[in-house]
Order: structure tokens, then C-alpha cells, then sequence
């Protein structure tokens, strides 16, 4: 499979993956809504889990198929995305010792998402 073919079809498949959470999740907060607190409404509310398993295997094929330039280039920003997030997430915890509000975790996949993003555009600058 040609590269081009490879990304086109990594796109289409992690779409399909992301729109298939944005739906679950939504339906999981609509009917979880006026449900008693139980394990039902548990497992309704971690249903939006299983499309991120998806994405999860997605982005794992997609690796699968990249040259090993590109996978030691991708993996390098995640890394560093890990890092940053993992420091700031230290520092954080700290803050709020010192009074600062407490986060919620759904900040930290937004905080690495954000910074391997970052990354890979600060890559695609310096190499222009």
C-alpha cells in the first residue's frame, strides 16, 4: 500500500472511529441522564470507552504500516507529548496542594493530544 493510500485510509478509518465515540458518547450522557446511580448507569456512562478501543486499534495499524522513519518520528513526538504531559501534570498536582482547583483527568489526553500536535507542526516548520 502506497503512502498516500495509507494515510487516506488511516483518516477515513480514525473519522469513522471518532464520529462512532461523539455518537456513543452522546447517547450514554442522554440516556444516563435520568438514571439512578447504579451499575447500569456505570456501564452505560464507560460505553464511549469501547469506540476509543477502535481508535486505539487504528492508530496502532497505521504505525504497522509506516517506514520505520516515520514511525521513529511519530513516536519521538508522542514521547516528548508524554513528557511535557507528565510534568505538567506533576507540577499540577502540586498546585493543588497549594489551594489551585482540581482537574479533572480528561484534561491530561487533551494537554498530550495538544503538545504532540505542537510537536509535529514545530517539526514541519524547522524542516521546510
Amino acid at each position: 500500500m502506497k503512502e498516500r493510500e495509507a494515510n487516506q485510509r488511516y483518516r477515513l478509518e480514525l473519522g469513522v472511529s471518532m464520529l462512532l465515540y461523539l455518537g456513543v458518547l452522546a447517547g450514554s450522557i442522554y440516556l444516563a441522564k435520568p438514571m439512578d446511580a447504579g451499575w447500569q448507569r456505570t456501564l452505560l456512562l464507560i460505553t464511549p470507552v469501547l469506540p476509543v478501543f477502535l481508535a486505539v486499534w487504528v492508530i496502532a495499524r497505521q504505525f504497522q504500516r509506516m517506514d520505520e522513519f516515520l514511525r521513529m518520528r511519530s513516536l519521538e513526538g508522542l514521547a516528548v507529548a508524554a513528557a511535557v504531559t507528565a510534568g505538567l501534570s506533576l507540577t499540577y498536582g502540586f498546585l493543588e496542594s497549594a489551594g489551585f482547583p482540581k482537574l479533572s483527568m480528561f484534561w491530561v489526553w487533551g494537554v498530550m493530544g495538544f503538545v504532540w500536535g505542537a510537536h509535529a507542526c514545530l517539526r514541519w516548520l524547522i524542516s521546510r
